[in-house]
């Protein structure tokens, strides 16, 4: 269900499937999917679309030049922008050139008129793939960079050049990479496509897996998100039940003058299931919340946190008595998360790291970049630069769930299984949608969800909430962290109608 790939271990599935098969099979079966993938592309009769193929020095080029010769032969009129490779090619890439040089595909040396002179129906970057360790340079470079200009729909093949296929990072600090429509990744799906740059430069993701033995594919432990990972905790609420029976969500914050943040967690808490929501504010209390008069409003001072779960660090602040407010949230043996304030305060504290480590069920930590890179003792940069591999290592580090928010955003539990989302967009990226997700995800806990099934399930549900809002205006621009709820609240019910027995 939804593996992804590393480079190496795809190297390895390659190299198994290849010694297992005559010579350049591999490599038609990729060109002729890619044929395939760009015919379901084009208008209905390929017979006289223009289509532009980028057949770079490697096996990727290899691949679209298999693609060019098949398209030639449906009738497409095919122009090859070809880049030898500088020492021998290998002989399943030089059948290809040969089989793409005797049909009717044009082949010219890259200039600008000749990319910008036609009105293209398709473009195929066959570029560079998975192999690529240095930045594009040259007129491979100005190449990418006019065609990112182009309107037409772009279909990259394995990778878009330029892209590591690992972190979704594009290769080098003053990288380029080309902008796909579309990529058709070949043998299994690789987790660059779907966190950091690359959902901006992937598009959408296909995988044809070339008819390689699934006995030659070794279980994953990286995995795009799914309903069905979490689809068995959904439940039809029982008539004879009470609130009581769905749990206590305690949101900590709110110092003086950060209200806010634990009072959208908290009616994320509520408006997601949970029985009973308490906001504790660490300054002074809010009488009631006018908006949503059913959340208690409370002084923190003083809760006993043993009969609720509990999410800390919405507007926490940084004072000694936040401080103290946390370490008595850690300190209780309930379902826990931490989010925001709490965990700069952790970031900052051993003594509150240690705590946590040992607490008899793992608490769930979601930070942003910065967040965990304090975490980590790195820079954002080194956060971003392999998103999986820091995700990963904090999970280990503080024997938490982390989820570690961004683009595609990643789920990474103790044990080393890591999870990439995959709802979600550029909406999210306004203030207040973190305390959403942490109030979200609080209340699945309370109602009695593992971790790790909550930790999917919120992430997912946050997303597809953005995602339908999003669909229904048009834009991802001015939402707000509020709009969200409602939203969640509608995708959960949905869910539930549609999953639960």
């Amino acid at each position: 269900m939804n593996p992804l790939y590393t480079v190496a271990e795809i190297r390895a599935i390659e190299q198994a499937a290849a010694a297992a098969l005559p010579p350049g099979v591999l490599m038609q079966r990729a060109g002729q999917a890619a044929a395939n993938a760009a015919l379901d592309l084009l208008p209905a009769a390929a017979s006289g679309a223009r289509v532009l193929v980028l057949a770079g020095p490697g096996n990727n080029g290899g691949d679209a030049l298999e693609a060019a010769a098949h398209l030639a032969f449906a009738g497409a009129r095919v122009s090859v922008i070809h880049y030898a490779p500088p020492g021998d090619s290998s002989p399943e890439r030089q059948a290809a050139l040969q089989r793409a040089l005797s049909c009717d595909a044009l082949f010219a040396d890259y200039t600008t008129e000749l990319v910008g002179s036609h009105p293209w129906s398709l473009v195929i970057d066959g570029l560079f793939g998975i192999g690529l360790q240095r930045p594009l340079a040259g007129t491979i470079r100005e190449l990418v960079e006019q065609v990112n200009t182009l309107r037409c729909q772009i279909l990259a093949l394995d990778v878009p050049s330029g892209l590591d296929a690992d972190t979704g990072q594009v290769v080098g600090a003053q990288g380029i990479a080309l902008r796909a429509s579309h990529t058709l990744t070949f043998i299994a799906n690789k987790p660059g496509l779907h966190t950091a740059d690359g959902r901006d430069y992937a598009g959408l993701v296909d995988v044809a897996s070339l008819d390689i033995d699934c006995e030659l594919v070794p279980p994953a432990r990286l995995h795009l998100n799914d309903v069905a990972y979490f689809a068995r905790h959904l439940r039809n609420r029982r008539q004879n039940s009470h609130k009581g029976s769905y749990g206590n969500v305690a949101v900590v914050g709110g110092a003086e003058g950060m209200c806010g943040a634990p009072i959208l967690a908290a009616r994320a808490a509520l408006h997601a299931g949970a029985g009973r929501v308490y906001a504790l504010f660490a300054g002074t209390a809010l009488p009631y919340d006018a908006s949503q008069p059913e959340l208690m409003c409370r002084a923190a001072a003083g809760y006993d946190y043993a009969s609720s779960t509990v999410v800390a660090g919405p507007g926490l602040g940084s004072s000694a008595h936040a401080r103290q407010l946390l370490e008595q949230a850690i300190a209780a043996d309930t379902p826990l998360l931490l989010d925001a304030d709490a965990l700069n305060l952790l970031a900052s504290d051993g003594a509150l790291q240690q705590a946590l480590r040992v607490r008899t069920r793992p608490a769930v930590l979601t930070p942003h970049p910065l967040e965990a890179a304090r975490l980590a003792g790195v820079s954002i940069g080194e956060i971003q630069a392999d998103r999986i591999r820091s995700a990963r290592q904090l999970a280990a580090r503080y024997q938490a769930i982390v989820i570690l928010k961004g683009s595609g955003t990643v789920i990474a539990h103790p044990a080393g299984d890591a999870v990439i989302n995959s709802t979600g967009n550029a909406a999210l990226a306004t203030a207040g949608t973190g305390d959403v997700l942490a109030g979200l995800c609080g209340s699945l806990l309370a109602q009695g969800w593992p971790q790790w099934q909550a930790a999917l399930a919120a992430v997912w549900l946050h997303g597809m909430a953005a995602d339908v809002l999003v669909a229904e205006s048009g834009n991802a621009i001015g939402l707000t962290a509020s709009e969200l709820i409602p939203a969640i609240r509608t995708a959960i019910n949905r869910m539930v109608a549609h999953h639960a027995n």
